[in-house]
């Protein structure tokens, strides 16, 4: 059964409802396997990240951080071999060069691990994305993604303050596919057919904008 998780950000750590469901989800604790969004950059990243499961204790018997110093064939064994693959939070145009330049997302898609993306690798996970210079972004075209769902995901962006931009910036889009944008402190959970919510999450679709209830 396919488990994917496209979070927000969280500032501290999980809330103890996200925290008991990842706990039944994820019980193949032998690898976990970040992607950096930013693989240029060999700085230790996926700290924070890595800091939610801990807290959760959701613990792994090994830690792999793939970037631009881990060869592509190495990279691509390792995805293979994930229990849980984490698309950590950074830039969302380099996370998606880098999939594109190592040949990720076919393995990510087939892969039968937990898929947990936070800000720029949950919407990176999406079928469909916008990059907006409006959201802050370089340039404005919209990307394919690993397409693990067939939806696409604003995530980690202030909803509460630009609602209006938002709903105009993505209402051709939702024309096409199902958007789901939230802000910090929000998860999106795909186990199976259904879909979980948790925190202010709204769903975008056909130019019209409402808020999901909280199912976690």
């Amino acid at each position: 059964m396919k488990i994917h998780y496209y979070l927000g950000w969280f500032n501290k750590f999980f809330p103890e409802s996200l925290g008991k469901v990842l706990q039944e989800d994820i019980t193949d604790r032998k690898s976990l396997v970040m992607i950096s969004s930013n693989p240029s950059i060999y700085e230790e990243d996926g700290a924070t990240e890595r800091s939610w499961l801990d807290q959760t204790g959701i613990m792994f018997d090994e830690y792999h951080l793939i970037n631009y110093r881990v060869q592509k064939e190495d990279a691509q064994t390792l995805i293979q071999n994930a229990s849980v693959i984490f698309l950590l939070g950074g830039s969302i145009l380099n996370l998606n060069d880098f999939l594109m330049d190592y040949e990720l997302s076919k393995l990510i898609k087939k892969s039968r691990a937990v898929v947990m993306g936070a800000s720029a690798g949950a919407i990176n996970m999406s079928a469909k994305w916008l990059c907006s210079k409006n959201f802050g972004d370089e340039i404005n075209s919209v990307y394919d993604g690993i397409g693990l769902d067939n939806f696409s995901v604003l995530s980690h962006f202030d909803l509460e303050n630009n609602m209006a931009l938002v709903q105009d910036e993505l209402s051709l889009l939702s024309e096409e596919i199902n958007i789901y944008a939230s802000n910090k402190e929000c998860a999106v959970r795909v186990k199976g057919d259904k879909i979980d919510i948790l925190g202010n999450v709204y769903l975008i679709s056909h130019s019209k904008i409402r808020k999901l209830d909280e199912t976690l």
